[in-house]
């Protein structure tokens, strides 16, 4: 893996556009990912995140806008620098795990030599030393997911994108790839992974981007992102449902007591007051950090709001 300055982003796109007929699938999105970082790609299904992936990797040329990789635009070179897991597998079935792997090395410029040393290191790393004599066929489909993670970080790629890369592992794999992933992204690596899981967006990722209906509507880092949205989120413990109280917009049930969420402009203190004027006997009340599942929802039902009202 070269080293990357740290000031420069290992991918930047701005202004990117992509039409498809009389359909815009990207609006004018602009982002970057940094090297040492790992970024949540979210959005809806038929958001544009494909789309966007697929143009940041030159597979798909933008109508409009540019991609810079490395600080220099897309060349074959680049390339050769970048770590693709696709949603769609594409390992030859008929052949062993170490031709696949090592086939998929050489298109990348790796030496055979090279590419099986990496590949004994990836075998130990992510517990595939029993299975590297078989053919693909003969796999699991959590064992050729992680085969495929394993080629597709063999040549130490600089910029690594993955594409739903948890899909079909057990909990066990699961951590046996998130661990490799924080391992590389220790190492310098810049990784987007795209996944509609927010778990695993909240426990891997530095920095959220979200987009929907081909527009970039977040973007930030996940701390921030959750601190922004913390206003309007209270948890009670109390014997009244908080439901109807002065401020409440939502109320549900969790564990204990229950999830609030307060209509804009109101504060804490509004609900409080109104639950104490009906005699409720209190035991929590505290702010509560909102999960980024539930920050997703709001945003994706703000804008079809806001959709709604331009249209009328």
């Amino acid at each position: 893996m070269s080293t990357i300055p740290a000031t420069l982003p290992t991918v930047h796109a701005d202004g990117l556009f992509k039409r498809f007929g009389s359909t815009v699938a990207v609006r004018n999105v602009s982002l970057s990912v940094n090297p040492g970082e790992v970024v949540g790609l979210v959005g809806p299904n038929g958001s544009g995140k494909t789309t966007t992936i697929r143009m940041l990797l030159d597979i798909l040329r933008p109508d409009e806008g540019s991609v810079s990789l490395f600080g220099a635009p897309v060349s074959p070179r680049a390339q050769s620098r970048i770590g693709y897991l696709p949603e769609e597998r594409g390992l030859y079935r008929s052949l062993r795990v170490i031709p696949n792997m090592l086939y998929l090395a050489e298109l990348k410029g790796m030496r055979r030599e090279d590419a099986l040393v990496r590949a004994d290191d990836l075998f130990a790393l992510l517990g595939l030393e029993p299975h590297k004599g078989k053919k693909i066929s003969e796999l699991s489909r959590g064992l050729g997911q992680l085969v495929q993670f394993a080629a597709t970080i063999l040549h130490g790629p600089d910029f690594i994108v993955l594409d739903e890369p948890f899909s079909g592992l057990d909990p066990v794999n699961v951590r046996v790839m998130k661990d490799a992933v924080s391992r590389l992204r220790g190492e310098g690596a810049a990784i987007m992974f795209s996944t509609h899981q927010m778990t695993d967006v909240e426990e891997l990722c530095d920095r959220v981007i979200m987009i929907d209906r081909g527009t970039v509507v977040l973007d930030g880092p996940l701390v921030d992102i959750k601190r922004w949205f913390a206003g309007n989120d209270l948890f009670v413990a109390t014997d009244v449902d908080p439901q109807g109280a002065d401020g409440v917009l939502e109320s549900r049930r969790d564990g204990a007591g229950y999830a609030l969420r307060l209509a804009e402009g109101r504060a804490p203190e509004d609900v409080l007051r109104s639950l104490l004027e009906r005699g409720a006997k209190i035991d929590r009340f505290e702010l509560a950090t909102p999960s980024l599942e539930e920050i997703f929802l709001r945003v994706v039902q703000r804008d079809r709001m806001e959709e709604a009202r331009d249209a009328e």
